[in-house]
């Protein structure tokens, strides 16, 4: 797999991209992310690529021509599955989305920021348009890396337990049951009998009885999809 960011500003997203998971599916030949400045796409002798909006709002809107520029000339390079703009408005991320997202082979993210990007760029050239959640961030480079991250991690190969990542959060719409490890007495603090059972199915039977009881209590709303 292959991401292609587009951002103003790409420093702010390196330290993520050169480390941990994503460093080492690169490491690996499984997953690239690579980033590319859009003021590199300006005609402006100032670099510039923002503006002020027609009418009368506030703040400063990314312009049409840069953006145009950089999704058409990676865009000829090769083909993409598609073309995701990080906007407030957009589909709320989701573990079910990653899982379908991780399956493609080549992605493009474009980072919001500012006031937001010239409206004929979303009309015609966007393919998905992805939240993180009903907040607003000063720029959409954030959001563009935990997108990368939550998919590429399901990548097979790329985490060594591959279970780990199947067990996860949100993987059948359940949270994970509560986690233990040594020593098993802290102080009096215990770890729970059963899982120091040795009973598989049994330690798997809490598990799941302890997913379904979190998840009722803090996430009800999952079981209802």
């Amino acid at each position: 797999m292959r991401i292609d960011i587009i951002t103003v500003l790409p420093e702010l997203i390196e330290c993520t991209v050169s480390h941990s998971i994503l460093k080492r599916a690169k490491e690996k030949e499984l997953a690239e992310v690579v980033l590319h400045d859009l003021r590199d796409y300006s005609t402006d002798k100032f670099r510039r690529v923002d503006d002020e909006p027609f009418g009368f709002g506030a703040g400063m809107v990314l312009q049409v021509d840069p953006v145009a520029k950089a999704i058409e000339d990676l865009k000829s390079q090769r083909e993409y599955d598609d073309v995701i703009y990080t906007s407030p408005d957009g589909e709320v991320l989701n573990q079910k989305m990653c899982n379908s997202m991780s399956l493609q082979e080549n992605l493009i993210i474009l980072c919001g920021h500012y006031k937001g990007i010239d409206h004929r760029i979303r009309e015609h050239l966007i393919t998905r348009e992805i939240s993180i959640g009903d907040f607003v961030l000063t720029g959409g480079e954030l959001a563009a890396a935990i997108i990368a991250d939550s998919v590429i991690r399901l990548i097979p190969g790329v985490i060594n337990d591959e279970q780990s990542a199947l067990s996860d959060c949100f993987q059948d719409n359940l949270l994970s049951p509560p986690v233990y490890t040594r020593p098993a007495d802290y102080n009096g603090w215990k770890v729970p009998d059963i899982l120091l059972s040795g009973n598989q199915k049994k330690v798997e039977e809490w598990e799941l009885n302890q997913s379904l009881e979190r998840t009722k209590l803090l996430r009800p709303d999952l079981l209802e999809d």
